[in-house]
C-alpha cells in the first residue's frame, strides 16, 4: 500500500503544482515533478488515509458529481452568509449541533468534514465515532436526524458510493 499512497500524493501534488504555477514550461514541470516526487516518497509511507483512495471509473464519475454538489452548496451558503453580513438584522441562531454519519472510511470522513468546514456557515468542531459536532451559523433544529439531513446527507450520499 505504500506505493499506492506515494502515487496518490504525487498526483495530488502535481495537480496543485500545475494549478498554482499555471505554466507548462519544461523547467516548471521538472521542478514540480522533483518536489512532488520527494514529498511523496517522504510522506507516502506514513500516510494511511490514502489507502482508501480509489482510481476507478465509478469513483471518478462520482467524484465529479461530488464536486458539482459541493460547489453548488458552496455558492448557496456563500449567498446566505453574505446576506447575513449585509443585513445584520436577519435573525440567526448560531450553535453546535450533533449529526451522525454512516461513513466508515477515513478518507470519506476526511472529505465530508472538510467539505462541511469549507462551506460558509458550518464548521466541523469534533468527531466521536459516528457523531459529528458541527457549529452551524443558523441552527434550524437540534434534532440529530434533522441536522444530519440538512448538513451531512447531501455530501454523504455521494461519498458512500465512492468509498462504501
Amino acid at each position: 500500500m505504500k506505493i499506492k499512497n506515494q502515487f496518490a500524493i504525487f498526483i495530488v501534488l502535481m495537480i496543485i503544482w500545475f494549478l498554482i504555477n499555471n505554466s507548462f514550461k519544461l523547467e516548471v514541470i521538472a521542478v514540480g515533478f522533483v518536489l512532488s516526487f520527494v514529498i511523496a516518497i517522504i510522506f507516502g509511507k506514513r500516510t494511511d488515509v490514502l489507502n482508501e483512495f480509489k482510481f476507478t471509473p465509478t469513483a471518478f464519475f462520482y467524484t465529479l458529481i461530488y464536486l458539482l454538489v459541493f460547489f453548488w452548496e458552496l455558492i448557496k451558503s456563500n449567498i446566505q452568509v453574505a446576506l447575513i453580513v449585509l443585513k445584520p438584522s436577519l435573525p440567526i441562531n448560531p450553535g453546535i449541533v450533533k449529526t451522525r454519519t454512516i461513513l466508515k472510511s477515513k478518507m470519506a470522513r476526511m472529505i465530508l468534514t472538510n467539505s462541511i468546514t469549507l462551506t460558509p456557515g458550518t464548521l466541523t468542531v469534533d468527531i466521536e465515532k459516528d457523531i459529528l459536532y458541527i457549529h452551524w451559523i443558523n441552527v434550524e433544529s437540534l434534532d440529530i436526524d434533522v441536522a444530519t439531513e440538512k448538513i451531512v446527507k447531501k455530501f454523504e450520499n455521494i461519498l458512500v458510493k465512492i468509498y462504501g
